[in-house]
């Protein structure tokens, strides 16, 4: 919903007027302890009318990426050199990331919110999260990005998945430097991008971080690397001034899940790089069992980059190991 100038915009609780920022909540319910559940949701309203951007994190629990870039960015906005609105929601699913896990511990019915988006007020409880907060976004986002990481299972470096419509490729490679892994959406179901692309609007999602980056150097890193994205996004889009970066080199591709072939030990090849083109048939890990003997190997499935890897190096059998990206060509 494009904002107009000297208009108010107001999401859940949180209403700015022009020039200002606001914080509120999007309420959703109570648990049996009696503590109420709420997504948090800050609204930037520019001085001047124009698109309304809108910036999703940890809708896995266990991805805290998200909610720092949100902070950093909205230091990074100045609501009176701003044309539209930003809308930040730090944390979509609040119990998951109270938890510390992908998803809610006390709902294993639906226990992955972006499997089962815009999920149902009458449904599971983290399908009435997920209905709560589909009810606030739809009709007020032009322009969406869910950002997610490999959590507490892996490592995920810069890639995008997208709809392949030009605009949503255009929103994708707004992302700027170093974004250029953007593939192919996988499900056309279940999440906020999925949604809002039958909507109207134009979504995807992003992943950078996990578990294993989250030393003190490293999450800042990466909380900076998505925080530039998300200003990136407002400069193309002549949001913000500024000139905008983009990725080069830019791929298409799809995404290929690689598991296990047996259990032990996961070490990934001396010198494998993540975002570097591999040739079909490329070692890109190898599996010890507990002697130290080889018992697998892991090898690019096709010509493409790998953009994952597993967290933890013990492994069992049809564990997953990898994401790759089997690339197809290149983006103008």
């Amino acid at each position: 919903m494009s904002t107009q100038a000297n208009e108010s915009l107001t999401v859940g609780t949180a209403t700015a007027a022009p020039g200002e920022i606001a914080r509120g909540h999007i309420e959703v319910g109570v648990l049996a302890g009696g503590v109420e559940v709420k997504i948090p949701v800050i609204v930037v309203n520019g001085a001047e009318g124009g698109r309304t951007f809108w910036v999703n994190g940890a809708i896995h629990g266990d991805e805290p990426e998200g909610p720092r870039a949100c902070h950093l960015a909205l230091e990074r906005i100045d609501p009176a050199q701003l044309s539209g609105a930003v809308v930040l929601v730090p944390v979509v699913n609040p119990v998951a990331f109270s938890a510390m896990e992908r998803g809610n511990p006390l709902d294993t019915f639906t226990y992955d919110m972006n499997r089962c988006y815009p999920g149902k007020p009458d449904g599971y409880f983290t399908e009435r999260v997920a209905h709560a907060h589909w009810t606030a976004m739809n009709g007020v986002a032009d322009l969406e990005i869910s950002i997610h990481s490999g959590g507490a299972h892996s490592f995920l470096d810069k890639a995008i998945f997208c709809d392949e419509r030009p605009e949503s490729v255009e929103l994708a490679k707004a992302m700027g430097e170093g974004w250029g892994c953007i593939m192919s959406n996988f499900s056309k179901t279940g999440s906020p991008m999925a949604m809002l692309n039958q909507n109207g609007a134009v979504g995807i999602t992003v992943e950078l971080g996990g578990r294993s980056a989250t030393s003190p150097e490293r999450f800042r890193w990466v909380a900076d690397e998505l925080a530039k994205s998300i200003v990136n996004i407002c400069r193309h889009y002549g949001m913000l001034p500024g000139e905008a970066r983009y990725p080069d080199p830019c791929t298409k591709g799809a995404q290929q899940a690689l598991l296990a072939p047996a259990s032990g030990i996961f070490l990934p090849v001396k010198g494998v790089e993540f975002l570097t083109m591999m040739r079909k048939g490329d070692p890109i890990a190898r599996i010890v069992d507990v002697w130290g003997d080889e018992v697998g190997t892991i090898e690019a499935p096709a010509d493409g980059m790998f953009f994952g890897l597993r967290a933890l190096p013990n492994v069992q059998t049809g564990d997953w190991c990898c994401f790759f990206n089997i690339v197809e060509g290149h983006r103008d």
